[in-house]
């Protein structure tokens, strides 16, 4: 075996180790992410689930739910819930995540309806 072939072959075996021992070692612990926040939150009854939100406000405001944001804004937590209704409409609607009232409804982009470019 020539030596500039012995270099590559032990430079090969040097990275295979350390990769190996990346991989092998310990994860840190990082900072709970918001979906664990959620989680917890939901557990400890300080939120109502989303399926039972989304249930309440299909009561009072029909529609096909576009997106969903939980935030929690100075201790109080809000579901943020865009609706598409039968016209075409998008709608924003902000509720209190512990009872489902809501908070706060309005057209989510004036620019969007049924004669809105798609």
């Amino acid at each position: 075996m020539s030596a500039s072939l012995r270099i590559r072959a032990s430079t090969l075996g040097l990275l295979v180790l350390l990769g190996c021992a990346f991989v092998a070692a310990p994860a840190t612990a990082s900072p709970p992410v918001d979906h664990e926040r959620a989680r917890r939150a939901v557990q400890s009854g300080a939120i109502l689930p989303l399926p039972v939100v989304l249930e309440r406000l299909a009561r009072v405001q029909p529609g096909q739910v576009m997106e969903v944001e939980l935030e929690e804004d100075h201790g109080q937590w809000i579901y943020e819930i865009k609706l598409l209704n039968s016209s075409g409409q998008l709608s924003k609607v902000k509720l209190d995540a512990r009872s489902a009232a809501i908070l706060r409804m309005k057209p989510a982009d004036a620019r969007l309806g049924p004669n809105a470019p798609r």
